[in-house]
């Protein structure tokens, strides 16, 4: 308990520390277009850093760079404790944890979806920094305007016209510093705020969207400024040592082609165009690099860095091939996955991991929901995986034909698992899921993390469970039968105490069909010596691993800038940034980077690969024995028979009806009712829309994204 308590204090003041420097970093962001910035506060950071090191840069970096980095580290140490905490929180967070419920009331805005008040008043704020820092940019712009026509000989409009068209630039790299923290998976900063990846990808499309909207004005802007003014020859224009036009056009044209497959009905219709276009992001970045000059860009730097790091974290991931030990193929045209895995590999529920089956398709990666608990099955890790596009066809037509029946090998690379850093569901007195048809997914780890807590601790007060599922046919409830792990399965009375009530509703059937239900078939397969467990990529240590990684690879890059800087830059230009090229200047940074990033994810990762090679050999040879294939057939039989006992028994089947949500949800009795929901959009519509109704106050709506 006294560590426990100790631990808390450290973390708390590492989530004060870094929010300090947060709000140091925001000051900036927003006393830089004013005057008191450029005119009095600007000066003495020159004055005070000028260095034959770096430059202008330098400073950049120090007042945008430095600090988020800084905060990324920081929350690696802050996750690590959290992981190594010992504490009782589930209990005791049920007396305050809704002080503040208010702040996470659901609501549903035109165009953002289900948002909180929280997360509508961080927009709000955004949008208020945008439009501030547009506001001042204008006046600060306009300053300039009369010596600019002077200079130019043209027009007083058509010179405030020019303004405001590299104004509307500035306002988009806002939105562009921000756009690759939602979409790093392995992020410290998301789950330090409560986050995860997969629930923030709504951040990274909002931000993309403003962002290509005002880079598109700002080239559209100065295409008609240059037309007018009878310049149309400076879009060809490549200054080594200004603002490249010729780089912001193909930026443009680059980012455009990617934000055009981004509207819904391409990505969900043509979802293979979405995926290959979005690749478009690394010519999009470098032009806009080559375009700005790397002192500004340094700005929008820490994001695209850890960007960088978990990319190619991910990369080295993805390289080695899994143990697909077995498959399962469901009635329903479902299959669940089962892989191999380390038991270091610890996750939460709700976790999702990220597959790609070179049979199927050498190149698309495809999400799904990890449905197995790393507590009860500390040796396996399976995902569920729906028939619903092309690529799920086919990888269920390969699994459920009939040459899979004999021992093989599929070949399988996994990114992930990524999911929250903790979970909190007993702070609830009953858990109300509604789900719609694959949606279930994620509640299948969620019921079986509560199995695994009444099974092994009688000091939590585990919540009621009340799953709502809906299904075109009766075929789906087959799924039901994944909710008990493949291994490590508890005791039939530890079952039987968790309060489960399962109500089913097949909206296709009027009726049972008396046809005899067909019964999910096991696929077994045979890996090759090569293929491993599924482990942590850094080990079970992985965010010190991290922030390793962060603090080294951003000293090395600081180091190889210096002395470039030094021996190749200073001796041409002397610090006046107008002599030495800014193009050979970019690409240089931008070398420098990935090639830390490289050299140090790299030595990380293989030292925990090495390191995990032992344990890596006892599967094998377990797996690899003829006692442990035959106990594993075993458990398969045994895990025929569990779930018609210990599920299917409190399944209510409700044919050719949907669920009264309304009813259902209100109906319930408790101070603290979690609900949860997976599904059709309109599904979590209306749910929120109950939930924020305000016709019942014990109703917590968990906003939990489960779609990427």
């Amino acid at each position: 308990m006294a560590s426990s308590m100790v631990i808390n204090g450290v973390q708390g003041a590492l989530l004060v520390l870094a929010l300090l420097v947060f709000l140091g970093n925001i000051m900036m962001w927003i006393i830089m277009p004013t005057d008191t910035y450029y005119d009095k506060w600007l000066p003495h950071i020159l004055a005070d850093t000028n260095s034959t090191f770096f430059g202008i840069q330098g400073p950049i970096m120090l007042d945008f760079t430095f600090p988020i980095l800084f905060i990324a580290a920081v929350g690696c140490i802050y996750l690590h404790l959290g992981k190594k905490k010992i504490s009782d929180s589930n209990t005791a967070s049920k007396k305050g944890a809704y002080k503040f419920k208010f702040l996470k009331r659901p609501m549903i805005v035109k165009g953002l979806g289900i948002v909180t008040l929280t997360e509508l008043s961080l927009f709000a704020m955004f949008i208020a920094l945008d439009v501030w820092y547009f506001s001042y940019y204008v006046r600060y712009w306009f300053k300039q305007v009369p010596l600019l026509q002077m200079q130019r000989h043209e027009k007083l409009w058509q010179t405030k016209f020019d303004r405001v068209a590299i104004v509307f630039g500035l306002a988009g790299n806002v939105c562009l510093t921000f756009l690759f923290y939602p979409v790093t998976r392995g992020s410290s900063i998301l789950p330090m705020l409560g986050l995860t990846s997969e629930g923030s990808i709504k951040y990274h499309m909002w931000l993309g969207n403003i962002a290509m909207t005002l880079f598109t004005i700002h080239g559209s802007l100065y295409i008609t400024y240059w037309t007018l003014t009878h310049r149309l020859s400076e879009m060809l224009k490549w200054d080594q040592h200004y603002v490249s036009n010729v780089a912001g056009e193909m930026g443009l044209l680059c980012g455009l082609t990617l934000w055009m497959t981004t509207y819904p009905n391409i990505r969900r219709k043509m979802f293979e165009l979405f995926l290959y276009t979005h690749y478009l992001y690394i010519p999009f970045i470098i032009f806009f690099i080559l375009h700005i000059s790397v002192g500004f860009a340094c700005i929008m730097l820490p994001g695209f860095y850890l960007f960088i790091i978990d990319r190619y974290l991910r990369f080295l991931q993805s390289r080695q091939k899994v143990r697909l030990v077995s498959a399962r193929v469901l009635p329903c045209e479902t299959v669940e996955l089962n892989f191999s895995k380390s038991r270091a590999l610890n996750y939460s529920p709700t976790s999702t991991m990220f597959i790609n089956v070179p049979s199927v398709s050498k190149l698309q990666w495809h999400p799904f929901t990890v449905t197995s608990n790393s507590n009860l099955e500390p040796e396996r890790i399976s995902v569920v995986i729906k028939c619903e596009g092309n690529w799920t066809k086919n990888l269920y037509n390969l699994i459920s034909s009939p040459s899979s029946s004999t021992n093989r090998r599929l070949e399988v690379s996994v990114e992930g698992p990524y999911g929250p850093a903790a979970t909190n569901f007993l702070r609830h007195d009953m858990l109300v899921m509604v789900s719609g048809g694959s949606g279930i997914t994620p509640f299948i780890s969620i019921i079986k993390e509560l199995i695994h807590i009444n099974s092994t601790s009688q000091s939590h007060s585990i919540p009621k469970i009340k799953l709502i599922t809906v299904f075109k046919n009766s075929s789906h409830l087959s799924i039901l039968d994944l909710i008990l792990p493949i291994s490590g399965i508890p005791s039939s009375e530890s079952c039987t105490n968790l309060d489960l009530q399962v109500e089913a509703y097949i909206t296709r059937e009027k009726g049972q069909i008396k046809d005899k239900l067909q019964t999910p078939q096991t696929v077994f397969f045979r890996p090759n010596p090569s293929d491993a467990p599924i482990y942590p990529t850094l080990g079970p240590n992985s965010w010190l691993w991290l922030c390793a990684i962060i603090s080294s690879s951003f000293v090395v890059f600081l180091v190889l800038l210096g002395v470039f800087t030094q021996y190749v830059i200073y001796p041409i230009d002397q610090n006046t940034n107008k002599l030495y090229s800014y193009s050979k200047k970019a690409l240089m940074n931008m070398l420098f980077i990935c090639s830390s990033i490289v050299l140090m994810s790299t030595g990380a990762f293989m030292w925990n690969k090495k390191r995990n090679s032992s344990e890596a050999k006892q599967i094998l040879d377990m797996e690899d024995s003829v006692t442990s294939i035959s106990s594993f057939d075993d458990g398969e039989r045994e895990l025929e028979s569990l779930p018609q006992q210990s599920v299917i028994k409190s399944v209510n089947v409700h044919y050719g009806q949907r669920p009264d949500l309304q009813r259902i949800l209100l109906e319930n009795k408790g101070s603290s009712i979690g609900v949860l929901v997976s599904g059709p959009k309109k599904m979590r519509h209306d749910v929120a829309a109950i939930c924020s109704s305000g016709l019942a106050d014990n109703l917590h709506f968990e906003s939990i994204s489960f779609s990427w």
